[in-house]
């Protein structure tokens, strides 16, 4: 079925209010989920519906959250999501490092009691829109092992890097520290489909391109030990730091209802002009320096992080989202 993301977008804050979200929560939950199919990650897109509606049904996201923030500094603040659904903690927090940085230059912004928050890209855009710089990290459920260990306990943990370009396009890296994210091996075995190779290990050390059989198993890290190494370093800035979760404790919100998931967040904003005045005109020579470089064959054009996601949102948002039979059935019954 194929359906127009405005249209699709109405249906979700439905959904997430009859499982009483609020209004507020229930659009930016589902304006990240819809902006997700648009950009091309339906990994994090309307597949994770049905998830959020299962938690906010057994109370294990809390639907009417007293969300604190705490100031401890100008520019450093920690906020207590009180289980709130991620997307909301996190756009909180974005805001509130956005504000310490307008204020001294530089906002740290950590986040614990939270949940799933879907792309860091979304938190960083609203950061680079106003002309900042933006480190954001997510600690996540067990997928990776740690380098020399058989048994996973690190998430695939994303890092995400975004700057201003001096154009309407964004400089914005997200990525996991595995091969492939967990969602996209999700959403693989949802619809029945395989996964690359040299992704996963199954329960036994082999590797596999079975969807569900990489679920049960092991995630493989991106260049080895330096992804192991990096998950970890998320894992520290995201959980040890903020006094969420972290060390694999962080539960599986497909999986594990035995608790709320405590997921943490740390946002880092910095003024672009915070050390020089036209940091815009610099990164206008870096990006054309890089791009004016020869190209292999086949390569139109060297783009930059962010590029061609930008691209496809511009290209889909006034198409229509075609929705697989396996989760038009999930968001008919919810």
């Amino acid at each position: 079925m194929k359906i127009y993301a405005q249209t699709l977008k109405r249906k979700i804050i439905n959904i997430f209010k009859k499982h009483n979200l609020d209004h507020k929560h229930s659009k930016i939950s589902a304006e990240a989920i819809i902006k997700a199919e648009l950009v091309g990650a339906p990994s994090h897109g309307i597949t994770r519906v049905k998830m959020y509606c299962e938690r906010l049904k057994r109370k294990l996201i809390n639907n009417n959250p007293k969300i604190k923030i705490k100031e401890i500094t100008k520019s450093v603040s920690l906020v207590d999501g009180d289980n709130s659904i991620g997307f909301v903690a996190g756009d909180i927090a974005i805001k509130q490092a956005i504000k310490n940085a307008k204020s001294t230059g530089i906002g740290i912004v950590a986040v614990k009691n939270s949940g799933h928050y879907g792309l860091s890209s979304f938190f960083a855009e609203q950061a680079v829109k106003r002309n900042m710089l933006v480190f954001c990290f997510t600690n996540a459920p067990p997928a990776l092992a740690p380098h020399g260990a058989i048994k996973k306990l690190f998430g695939t943990n994303p890092i995400c890097f975004g700057s201003p370009t001096g154009s309407k396009i964004p400089f914005i890296l997200d990525t996991s520290v595995s091969v492939t994210n967990r969602g996209k091996i999700r959403f693989a075995a949802k619809l029945g489909k395989k996964i690359s190779k040299n992704a996963a290990l199954d329960k036994y050390g082999n590797p596999t391109t079975d969807a569900n059989k990489a679920l049960a198993g092991v995630q493989l890290p991106i260049a080895g030990f330096r992804g192991s190494g990096l998950a970890w370093m998320v894992d520290i800035l995201s959980g040890v730091l903020t006094g969420a979760n972290h060390g694999g404790k962080v539960k599986d919100p497909f999986d594990d209802f035995s608790g709320p998931q405590n997921i943490g967040h740390l946002f880092i904003t910095l003024k672009s002009n915070l050390f020089l005045k036209n940091y815009n005109q610099r990164i206008k020579q870096n990006i054309k320096r890089v791009k004016k470089l020869p190209k292999i064959k086949g390569v139109k054009e060297i783009m930059y992080p962010g590029q061609s996601k930008y691209r496809r949102y511009k290209k889909n948002m006034n198409k229509t989202i075609n929705i697989p039979n396996e989760i038009l059935k999930d968001l008919n019954h919810l």
